[in-house]
């Protein structure tokens, strides 16, 4: 495998079962899956000496082509909003979930060595109260060949958006952390919205970016 022949896709799936499951369904010319705010529901019950019923066993979705890549939730509000998928073709590599560089619900730090090389891939959901931006920036970590930022960040900007006429102050924390990445802002090939609404009279949004 040579790291510039990687397929990547990302989306957020709002949360919605039916979407995942497609998209691993389907999507297996790709390498890597990157999905922000996965649902998290049942998967089976598990035995319980206080409920005869057993008790529920909460997880992300899995599919037998890919391996997922999560953070463990410390509690019953503390559900990760971000996964990563890779296609059990790529198992050789090694990858691994570094949470003890990041350990956060709402990012996936991703490691794998290639030609004796370790590479990183970040996967990252921003909600509206930028708490992972925030994380980010408050922690300080010296790590080399990061190959990828992107996610959703939840960020309006004209930056990267030419309908959106106003620039944010989170954006310029955004790119300070790619900048110290050595990463800067990919454009599209085939520019457009990234969320389209479904509510009429709302705008389709630019808010889900690619840092390499």
């Amino acid at each position: 495998m040579i790291v510039r022949n990687l397929k990547i896709f990302s989306q957020n799936v709002c949360k919605n079962l039916l979407i995942i499951n497609t998209i691993l369904k389907t999507q297996h010319h790709f390498n890597i899956i990157l999905i922000q705010e996965p649902p998290w529901s049942e998967i089976r019950k598990i035995p319980s000496f206080t409920n005869c019923n057993g008790e529920p066993f909460m997880g992300a979705c899995h599919h037998p082509n890919w391996i997922a890549f999560t953070r463990t939730p410390s509690n019953s509000i503390d559900f990760p909003r971000v996964i990563t998928y890779i296609n059990i073709r790529l198992s050789s590599l090694c990858f691994l979930l570094c949470k003890d560089i990041f350990n956060h619900q709402d990012i996936n730090l991703i490691s794998f060595t290639n030609i004796n090389i370790c590479h990183y891939i970040l996967n990252v959901y921003s909600d509206s109260s930028h708490l992972a931006l925030k994380y980010l920036k408050d922690t300080k970590v010296n790590i080399n060949n990061v190959l990828l930022i992107t996610g959703d960040f939840n960020i309006r900007d004209s930056l990267w958006d030419p309908s959106f006429p106003f620039h944010s102050s989170i954006s310029d924390d955004l790119i300070m952390i790619a900048d110290s990445f050595d990463l800067a802002l990919s454009s599209p090939t085939n520019p457009g919205p990234t969320r389209f609404s479904d509510t009429a009279g709302e705008s389709s949004l630019v808010i889900d970016l690619m840092f390499l």
